[in-house]
């Protein structure tokens, strides 16, 4: 018996062949099961690059603290500012989705383990839920979840 499960229908990227046909990008708004963190000294010159090099289009951003780009569905790069001070922002950050009552075992789960650091659960302007982990091998991973909206 396998574990196998087919499920090539979930994502944007084509059959390999010669006919193969590129997905238009993809300018629908999902929760994102996983995105990464660039952090750029120059968020215009970055944009330039990612947008008429890299083929991605800006999807939204809030002016000098992040640019959201995106390419096909599931490709989505945040761009941010690199901090300054010494000892900023690592090169590598990855954000992965998750639900709010997820984020103290994790928590609990990496400061149990050690060798990382481990923020506490902190809310965002963008209407989320975060923790942030430096690993061992000093990668950010953001584990985020999606707030309620207010009614």
């Amino acid at each position: 018996m396998s574990d196998f499960y087919n499920a090539i229908e979930l994502s944007p990227v084509p059959a390999p062949g010669p006919d193969a046909v590129a997905p238009e990008p993809f300018h629908g708004i999902y929760g994102m099961p996983v995105f990464v963190t660039i952090p750029t000294p120059d968020l215009a010159a970055s944009l330039e690059f990612w947008t008429r090099g890299l083929g991605f289009f800006e999807l939204f951003s809030v002016p000098g603290r992040l640019v959201h780009l995106r390419r096909w569905a599931f490709q989505d790069v945040l761009l941010v500012p690199a901090a300054t001070e010494s000892g900023g922002l690592p090169a590598l950050s990855v954000g992965f989705a998750c639900v709010l009552n997820q984020l103290d075992a994790v928590v609990t789960a990496c400061r149990t383990v050690g060798g990382g650091t481990v923020s506490d659960p902190h809310d965002t302007p963008w209407n989320t839920r975060d923790v942030e982990i430096i690993t061992p091998e000093k990668a950010r991973v953001v584990f985020t979840a999606a707030k309620e909206l207010d009614a």
